[in-house]
């Protein structure tokens, strides 16, 4: 086919389209002109600083000085050049004003214009060549997030999760990074060895460990060069997932999720927490129920070791707090025994959960002046031998894990002891969670009930501690509770 009667081929765009261009602009050394009076100028003024800029602040106006823009120029960190004038504008690499009109904003953005300056004003995107994002700050990583103007809540929730899943640790590998590269780029030969080099680098930048603690990385330049792909070393994370509820996780537990391989979970974690987790990540449930179907702990010990010796970042998720009847010192002590790093992220436990839910102190001075955990059944499921004098101080919060099934004969055991029959009493099912169900009695009234079986664990609280809150539920229920209390 002739060249001229061949139809023109159009590419597909290899990018979607933009709403806006993210660049990132070099200010070290450079001016900056900040013009206001303001705390959101202060807090431009802040930025500018930070990024490496010698910031100058003019004003408008008579206005007194926010003290964040007090406090900057008191310690050196911005210069008063004195009232605004477009003359200021000369040699300036960027502007900002934090104007009260448009006329003003109008004015400032003709005179940024004019002296070919990038140029924001406040809030008044109209009058903006560029805008400033949300930012991610791992420098020398720096993460930058724009909705161009149409949602800035967000924004700011997307940095919350690039937050959460960014380690602390980033920037200093980002740092060892900026060392190693003259010595990469002189070491390796372009394509292969290098590529090597720098996705082992990122691998290990984005675990939870610290340039420091993963050792000589000059490893990494040798086997790069000769072609070998070093065996990753595996870690087994013990992160407590909370009650339930995912707003009850630490950060660093979030954190933990998103840089996991794998996730051995038990089945009371909720799906909430579960849907924080890296998409990517393989997960494995292995529950431990009472009287149902369970993984045996030995073999969840050796399926996390066999896990972590394939390479694999192995996060063990527990409900609660994985050192609260968790048994975590059995599956810490197995792999470390193995020689398999082991990290606990702590989690919030029910009975803190309970409390935060009735209102309750656990140690209110006025109840109670020490709280105990005690399990309620033992390894074989009865009751378990404890310090029942101890248990029975009347100035002592119980909060009893798992002690549905053996509550009615701990109640008895109690008032055996001496313990008030009056003393209050929570069963608390899901705690945290949206089916929670709660229920106050008292110590004799549940040493009369019959034991029974529940479909999830129950924590029993006893204690003064609780009294308020149950007086609080009487008010709001039928009378006849009353009589329980005798209020």
């Amino acid at each position: 086919m002739p060249l001229a009667s061949r139809q023109p081929r159009i590419a597909a765009p290899r990018i979607a389209p933009l709403a806006v261009l993210p660049i990132f602009l070099r200010l070290e050394g450079r001016r900056a002109l900040v013009v206001g009076h303001s705390a959101a100028a202060a807090w431009k003024a802040e930025l500018l600083a930070a990024a490496g800029a010698a910031t100058c602040l003019a004003c408008v106006g008579d206005a007194p000085l926010a003290p964040e823009l007090a406090a900057l120029v008191e310690a050196g960190r911005i210069t008063v050049l004195g009232p605004y004038e477009p003359g200021q504008l000369r040699g300036m690499a960027i502007a900002v004003f934090d104007a009260e009109t448009d006329g003003q904003a109008a004015q400032f953005r003709d005179d940024a214009v004019a002296a070919g300056i990038p140029h924001n004003v406040i809030d008044r995107p109209d009058f903006c060549s560029f805008q400033f994002g949300g930012i991610v700050n791992r420098s020398p990583v720096v993460i930058g997030i724009s909705t161009n103007g149409a949602a800035p809540i967000l924004g700011q929730a997307v940095r919350r999760r690039i937050e959460f899943a960014l380690p602390a640790t980033l920037a200093a590998w980002a740092e060892r990074a900026a060392r190693m590269r003259r010595t990469v780029l002189e070491t390796l030969q372009p394509g292969a060895e290098r590529r090597r080099f720098w996705e082992r680098f990122a691998d290990l930048a984005l675990a939870p460990a610290s340039p420091a603690e993963a050792g000589d990385l000059a490893q990494l330049i040798d086997e790069a060069r000769r072609g070998e792909v070093a065996a990753p070393v595996g870690r087994v994370t013990l992160v407590g997932a909370g009650p339930g509820d995912p707003d009850l996780l630490t950060v660093k537990a979030v954190r933990a999720l998103q840089a996991a391989d794998v996730i051995l979970f038990d089945d009371l974690v909720s799906d909430g927490v579960l849907e924080l987790a890296r998409r990517e990540a393989r997960r494995m449930l292995v529950g431990k129920r009472g009287g149902r179907a369970s993984c045996a702990q030995d073999d969840i010990n050796a399926m996390a070791l066999k896990l972590a010796r394939q390479g694999k970042n192995v996060v063990r998720l527990k409900s609660g707090d994985p050192m609260v009847f968790g048994r975590a010192g059995e599956e810490i002590g197995a792999l470390r025994a193995e020689g398999i790093a082991v990290e606990v992220v702590p989690g919030i436990t029910a009975a803190s959960a309970l409390a935060s839910s009735l209102g309750a102190s656990l140690t209110h001075r006025d109840h109670a002046h020490s709280v105990r955990f005690v399990t309620g059944h033992g390894r074989d499921g009865d009751m378990p031998d404890l310090d029942w004098r101890g248990l029975a101080d009347p100035e002592t919060t119980l909060a009893v894990y798992m002690g549905g099934r053996t509550a009615p004969e701990f109640a008895r055991r109690l008032l055996a002891e001496g313990r008030a029959a009056a003393t209050p009493v929570v069963l608390a099912q899901s705690v945290s969670r949206p089916e929670q169900t709660i229920r106050h009695t008292t110590l004799a009234s549940l040493a009369t009930e019959p034991s029974s079986r529940s479909d999830g664990p129950v924590l029993v609280g006893i204690g003064e501690a609780f009294r308020p809150a149950a007086q609080a539920e009487i008010y709001h229920t039928d009378t006849a509770q009353t009589l329980l209390f005798g209020t």
